[in-house]
């Protein structure tokens, strides 16, 4: 996964728990794909400013999922889905439907994370 889309994901899952300001530069610089001069322009604060801002809220938010994990379960999740959803799809298409049993056991598994 790219460092955008990470970051994204961070933001997704833990945004709320960075200050407003935070919550600002990482939208602009990762939701929005503004530039740090940009930014800083939209701002009237000096690059190095909007860099150190985004950074620091960036090593917040890695630090969110380094201890909650929450968005490594969601990616497990997703993939177990996808692969629970391919292997329906398949024993509704070839008839093979003891691909039915093993959704079934990816299924439980999403559902008994929690």
């Amino acid at each position: 996964m790219d460092k955008v889309s990470w970051i994204n994901l961070l933001h997704d899952f833990y945004g709320q728990l960075l200050t407003e300001r935070q919550r600002d530069f990482v939208e602009l610089y990762y939701g929005r794909d503004l530039s740090l001069g940009e930014i800083a322009g939209d701002l009237q604060i000096s690059r190095q400013a909007v860099y150190d801002a985004i950074k620091r809220a960036e090593h917040i938010l890695n630090e969110y999922e380094r201890k909650m994990g929450l968005v490594q379960k969601f990616i497990v999740e997703r993939k177990k889905l996808a692969e629970a959803q391919m292997l329906l799809r398949d024993c509704q298409v070839d008839g093979d439907c003891n691909k039915v049993a093993r959704a079934r056991e990816l299924l439980a598994e999403v559902l008994e994370m929690d």
